[in-house]
């Protein structure tokens, strides 16, 4: 599967480090969040961010303009529905990252990969709650995520081939 529309559902450090990062590398990416000052303020960390890549000529001027308005700021589920992949990076809870992992479920597409930043929740128990077990991996980005160029990727015994290999290309 191809990935071009990415979302990230949570909008603080790690959130807004991971959807620099997306925008970046030119993914169309949906930055979710409850509130639209947290996401306004993250908005501005990435711009600062990119400030200070630019400063240092780690990117150019064009590359910072293409990754803010390849991101998208929403506090609606339901406007990254058709998204290829959703990574979640909400408070480590567990109960709260398996209701938002049921509502993503039932709302996005069938296809779409859905993946958690979590550092201590089993993602086997996550995708257990889900009818795409093959489709559920994590992705626990180090921080700051646009300075440390480094993922652990997590499968479970269910997630397919196919979901790896999407996340590792």
């Amino acid at each position: 599967m191809e990935i071009n529309n990415i979302s990230v559902i949570g909008s603080g450090t790690m959130g807004n480090g991971i959807a620099h990062v997306c925008g970046l590398n030119g993914f169309n990416t949906f930055l979710v969040d409850i509130d639209m000052d947290l996401l306004d303020n993250a908005v501005n960390n990435i711009e600062l961010n990119l400030s200070k890549q630019l400063s240092k000529g780690l990117i150019s001027k064009k590359q910072k303009n293409s990754c803010l308005n390849n991101i998208t700021t929403t506090m609606s589920i339901n406007d990254i529905i058709d998204s290829d992949l959703v990574i979640e990076a909400i408070p480590e809870n567990q109960k709260i990252k398996e209701n938002l992992f049921k509502e993503l479920d039932i709302k996005c597409k069938t296809d779409t990969i859905l993946a958690s930043n979590t550092s201590s929740i089993s993602i086997t128990e996550l995708s257990n709650i889900t009818n795409r077990p093959d489709k559920v991996i994590g992705m626990h980005f180090m921080n700051p995520v646009p300075i440390m160029k480094l993922v652990e990727v997590i499968s479970t015994k269910e997630t397919s081939d196919s979901t790896k290999n999407s996340i590792l290309s």
